[in-house]
């Protein structure tokens, strides 16, 4: 989701979760229409995330701030930091210079599309 500037993530929490799609396990069932759990660093410890977590039955992995180090996140953290990584290689995404957001959304949309062509070439 593209929020502006000045806006906290936590502030479109709950939008966010509503708009995943089914996930699709491999084999039987019917797919999951929430991810089992959520992992997240300490920006997302408040209790509006909490209560939007807990009433869609998702766990949290949230490092509890000035309780909890974030060591233990970082395993899993590190696959949208390294993406994050790849696509501040293009400088027009690092800064963004649009005012539309479709527009800004489409070059992102574009940077992803060439690493993933780069991957695999």
């Amino acid at each position: 989701m593209l929020t502006a500037a000045n806006v906290h993530d936590s502030m479109v929490f709950e939008e966010l979760l509503d708009s995943i799609g089914p996930i699709k396990r491999p084999g039987r069932g019917r797919p999951r229409k929430r991810p089992e759990k959520l992992h997240a660093d300490k920006a997302y410890d408040d209790k509006k995330c909490a209560r939007t977590l807990k009433k869609r039955g998702i766990k949290r992995r949230i490092a509890r701030k000035k309780v909890e180090s974030s060591q233990k996140l970082g395993r899993h953290r590190w696959v949208v930091e390294w993406t994050l990584a790849w696509l501040a290689k293009f400088r027009r995404l690092t800064i963004r210079y649009e005012r539309r957001d479709d527009i800004h959304e489409a070059f992102v949309l574009l940077g992803c599309s060439l690493i993933c062509f780069n991957h695999l070439s």
